[in-house]
């Protein structure tokens, strides 16, 4: 009997880590959302999750791997050319290993799972899910494409899809307080990257 309710307890424990927003170590069990798993925390640099749900991260231009700071208001070195190809190839893809950039399709099943705009921690953003299964997405702004300048934080947050939507732009989701939609943007600007399991 002792060795059943052990077995129980552990079992619980184990799903709890895949079922709570919280962190439990440095790597990211996520959260499934519509029979999808998400990332708890934005992208940090390439290959690595922030420290928490609330940290912005590091914003992306899409189909390249190289971060930018998403807290300070200017770059150096932006690159304004328009980046290539027809998805987001996985060479270029910044999540940690096992994970990959979300899809169009993924972002709008999170859309459809139901959300509301809160503040977790001091910081403004939308928490998409139902309880316990949520993941917060900060509203950490975006750089803009010709220069690299960062706007928006705390009022929108901009976070890339793996897919091209047009010559110029490629789908996203865009989150504010009164409205959040996936939508296509200019592919040079700086967004977060949310991550899904392979």
């Amino acid at each position: 009997m002792k060795k059943i309710l052990l077995l129980s307890t552990l079992f619980f424990l184990g799903l709890s880590t895949y079922s709570d927003n919280t962190p439990c170590n440095l790597t990211d069990k996520g959260v499934v959302i519509n029979g999808i798993r998400w990332a708890t925390r934005n992208v940090d640099a390439p290959g690595t999750f922030a420290e928490t749900p609330e940290s912005p991260g590091m914003f992306f231009q899409w189909n390249r791997r190289k971060g930018w700071s998403a807290t300070d208001e200017e770059v150096e070195g932006w690159d304004n050319s328009l980046p290539e190809g027809t998805k987001w190839y996985a060479e270029n893809d910044p999540c940690p290993e096992g994970w990959r950039v979300p899809t169009f399709e993924e972002l709008q099943s999170l859309v459809d799972a139901g959300n509301e705009w809160i503040i977790q921690n001091n910081v403004n953003g939308r928490l998409f899910g139902i309880a316990p299964y949520q993941i917060f997405l900060p509203a950490v702004g975006n750089r803009g494409g010709f220069n690299g300048m960062h706007f928006n934080a705390g009022n929108w947050g901009f976070y890339w899809g793996n897919t091209k939507c047009s010559i110029r732009t490629a789908c996203g989701l865009q989150i504010a307080n009164n409205e959040m939609f996936v939508t296509n943007s200019v592919r040079f600007n700086g967004f977060s990257v949310r991550c899904v399991a392979k």
